[in-house]
């Protein structure tokens, strides 16, 4: 599957599927919650956060390639990702774009 964050893919012809999406809502556990409360007193990376956010759009990435392959996609276009907080110590993932089928 060809992910791209372009419209289009140059050379290319494609009819549209439609818009696929994937979804995931992650947290850490409350020891390495506390941990990373700590390391915002001495400033730095928070190196368990950014692990849980790589991860997650590892997972959302997979979720919206599943649904592209559901519609018998062979890439999609206009990727994006999107990122909110659910709750403390929480964050939810969506990748979205358009899947299409090659003519």
């Amino acid at each position: 599957m060809k992910l791209v964050s372009i419209e289009t893919i140059p050379g290319q012809n494609f009819e549209v599927l439609g818009i696929v999406k994937g979804t995931v809502v992650n947290s850490k556990n409350i020891g390495k919650d506390i941990l990373s409360g700590l390391k915002t007193i001495v400033g730095g990376e928070i190196v368990s956060y950014t692990e849980m956010l790589n991860e997650a759009r590892q997972i959302a990435t997979k979720r919206m390639v599943d649904e592209a392959n559901a519609l018998g996609a062979d890439a999609i276009v206009g990727v994006r990702y999107g990122s909110s907080a659910v709750m403390q110590g929480a964050a939810e993932i969506i990748a979205f774009g358009t899947a299409v089928k090659f003519i």
